[in-house]
């Protein structure tokens, strides 16, 4: 195979390892071809959290990045490589550099195997099975720890391709921001395909989300009821190197103080009155996954010295036993209470509510980002259209719902909607009068 004038023999000689960062399964294995046959180690990975992940332990001389990433914003995520590692070539697959654009003899190989890529035939399959297997990319999802990712034919570059489907539709709650882009296949620049909207505050959001994701770092979601804190922690488990594993939810202030403990560290059997068997705790159900810890202003100061004994040494005990049990859990808590100020007044550990806030996110209110309106009721009343006829919103329905002021945040508008939407019985549209923010008895 021919190699890029200016290439050395002692630098050919030396295995250099570059990172392809593409969903599409079918190009990395045309560009492991190419790479391959020109002494590169090559690594995979599916997305922008995977391949995050391994420069955090490792140190390739090249990465390889596609124009669209399932996870992250293609420009955002290659210059926060150029940042933070600036000794790394980044190139994208159109052969566009980030950074200085110099030509070294690296990146003059990079670009021969591009072209190799591109002119290969679609059809050989023999050079793709004479390809090395994957590389295992540290801390991947799955036991296995590779990159899965199903094969399909890719379309001869400069050519528009067809984006991957996006990879799992996040359960909707009553809290939900989630909806698909805002059209089909496309989203807003910088943004998070589940949240809904583009005002700024949910693009800073979203910003957050993508940078602290692919981390196991502790995440405190603050927020008013009803705004969606658990929807943020969903798309952070979906962006983890952890979505393969479970995502747990605990309500701290759901469940009676006396069991709580019981609730998260389990229990052995005849623990305590009616332990007629023993039972595995939330955080042990979360190993290698996340840990959502809801309402945790509500969790009582008896228990928040254990729970900061577990974050910091990964260690916990079942109640009623002796044995220690190590899990790999990352935990997120969301609160829609001032935990620094109740800190000051001694009703919460400080200690406790810095180990949690080592990244804090705060999801904004309704009332401050009301130009997201028109894409929050259509998304909701696209839903609702999924059991009943599909609504829509008169002129004046959409101007009553801009003057409110919404206290109960997204999950107040949800149930007006949905009100809304019974009230109008058999007509298309829902008008000002279907419109009610009490209850209809009131």
């Amino acid at each position: 195979m021919a190699v890029a004038v200016g290439t050395s023999v002692m630098e050919m000689a030396a295995t250099r390892t570059v990172v392809l960062a593409s969903a599409d399964a079918g190009l990395r294995q045309r560009l492991r071809v190419a790479l391959t046959g020109l002494r590169w180690q090559v690594r995979e990975a599916g997305g922008g959290a995977e391949a995050m992940a391994f420069l955090e332990t490792s140190r390739p001389e090249a990465m390889l990045v596609d124009s669209w990433l399932p996870d992250l914003e293609v420009g955002e995520f290659a210059g926060q490589i150029r940042r933070m590692y600036p000794g790394i070539d980044v190139l994208r697959v159109d052969g566009a550099a980030e950074g200085d654009g110099a030509r070294s003899p690296r990146r003059n190989e990079l670009l021969h195997a591009l072209r190799e890529a591109q002119e290969a035939p679609l059809t050989d399959t023999a050079a793709w099975a004479s390809a090395p297997a994957s590389v295992p990319v540290h801390g991947t999802a799955g036991r296995g720890g590779f990159v899965e990712m199903p094969v399909r034919v890719r379309q001869p570059m400069g050519m528009v391709k067809e984006r991957p489907a996006e990879a799992e539709s996040l359960e909707v709650g009553t809290t939900a921001l989630l909806a698909s882009s805002p059209m089909p296949g496309m989203q807003m620049p910088g943004s998070i395909p589940e949240l809904v909207g583009s005002n700024a505050g949910m693009m800073e959001l979203a910003r957050l989300i993508r940078m602290v994701a692919p981390r196991s770092t502790s995440v405190l979601i603050e927020g008013e009821t009803g705004t969606g804190k658990e929807v943020v922690a969903r798309a952070l488990h979906r962006l983890s190197l952890r979505a393969a594993r479970p995502f747990v939810v605990l309500n701290c202030a759901a469940i009676p103080e006396a069991l709580l403990e019981a609730e998260l560290f389990g229990h052995t059997r005849g623990a305590f009155t009616g332990a007629v068997q023993s039972r595995t705790g939330r955080i042990e159900a979360a190993d290698g996954g996340t840990l959502f810890l809801d309402e945790i202003g509500e969790m009582p100061m008896s228990l928040q010295a254990k729970m900061l004994r577990f974050l910091e040494n990964g260690e916990l005990q079942r109640v009623g036993d002796n044995e220690t049990l190590r899990v790999d859990v990352r935990v997120i808590a969301a609160t829609h209470q001032p935990l620094e100020q109740r800190s000051a007044e001694k009703t919460f550990r400080l200690d406790l509510f810095h180990r949690l806030a080592v990244f804090p996110v705060e999801v904004p209110a309704l009332r401050i980002r009301k130009d997201d309106l028109p894409s929050l009721t259509e998304h909701f009343l696209a839903q609702m259209g999924q059991e009943m006829p599909r609504k829509r919103l008169t002129p004046a329905a959409l101007a009553k719902l801009q003057e409110y002021a919404w206290p109960g945040n997204v999950r107040e508008l949800m149930h007006v909607l949905e009100r809304g939407t019974i009230l109008c019985g058999d007509r298309p549209e829902i008008g000002e009068d279907e419109i009610r923010f009490r209850r209809v008895t009131d």
